[in-house]
């Protein structure tokens, strides 16, 4: 498979998976292409790799879990959601709820890439392991504390609303 070939096969896919574990087209975009400009520079490394889409998703996963170490990446994701920009998906509607971006909002960069790894990508443990260079039992405990944090942040959700 040719850069080419790629780029149009599973190049809105790479911004879907930015704009899911950031909450920002733009900086889904930005995700989306520099993850790209890093396989084109390995290019014959990538497409001779057993899974090449997998080796491009772990160039964008480290990306945006880097961008959040920076300072200048200090906020949380804002869903400021364009119809323009956005692809049509079946998760989209689901992911793209208010109170379900707020949430997301409230975990830490690691957590919120493992829930998309694992729901959105529909990714098994051992995957998503070898994309964060953990073990897969890393994987399984951030997932617990990430839903857990959910799942409080739900219930407290509800609290607040009842006191209305």
């Amino acid at each position: 498979m040719e850069f080419e070939e790629y780029v149009s096969a599973r190049g809105q896919e790479l911004v879907r998976l930015g704009f899911t574990v950031s909450g920002d087209y733009q900086r889904a975009e930005d995700l989306a292409q520099i993850a790209l400009m890093q396989a084109f520079r390995k290019w014959r490394k990538v497409r001779d790799a057993d899974d090449p889409h997998h080796y491009v998703r772990r160039i964008l996963v480290n990306e945006y879990l880097s961008m959040t170490r920076r300072r200048s990446f200090s906020e949380a994701p804002t869903a400021d959601l364009d119809p323009q920009h956005t692809v049509p998906d079946h998760a989209t509607g689901i992911a793209v709820s208010d109170d379900l971006w707020q949430a997301l909002a409230t975990l830490s960069a690691r957590e919120r890439v493992v829930l998309v790894l694992r729901y959105y990508q529909d990714l098994d443990d051992q995957t998503i392991a070898d994309l964060l260079g953990i073990k897969p039992s890393s994987v399984r405990a951030t997932t617990s504390r990430a839903l857990a944090s959910l799942r409080k942040a739900r219930t407290s959700h509800r609290v607040n609303e009842g006191l209305k």
